[in-house]
């Protein structure tokens, strides 16, 4: 004779997530901050996550960046900053990292 326990599931379980209904630990919506400025800028090069993170983290370094978002896929890097920023400063941020800034989008 064997013996089973069934033990209650846990409200989590439930929502797929201990963070969110949805199973997602982060928001959908990523807002910038009042005033801040939103550029979304062309790169080519970028083939992998590696791209990425390293074009990210040469922006990151520009004074007033708060957020930066690189896409190999696209091509795209979404720069959220203080104020607009020089391009000067962001190809030499996207060329220290070894890609090539092509410019902003319209």
């Amino acid at each position: 004779m064997s013996a089973q326990t069934e033990l209650p599931q846990a409200a989590s379980e439930s929502t797929g997530s201990c963070c969110s209904p949805s199973g997602s630990c982060h928001s959908d919506a990523a807002e910038a901050p009042q005033g801040a400025v939103t550029t979304v800028y062309e790169v080519t090069g970028m083939t992998c996550g590696h791209c990425e993170g390293a074009v990210s983290a040469e922006i990151s370094e520009i004074a007033g960046v708060s957020s930066v978002k690189a896409v190999a896929s696209t091509g795209q890097v979404t720069v959220v900053s203080e104020a607009p920023l020089d391009e000067a400063a962001v190809r030499a941020a996207v060329d220290e990292a070894g890609y090539e800034l092509v410019g902003a989008k319209a």
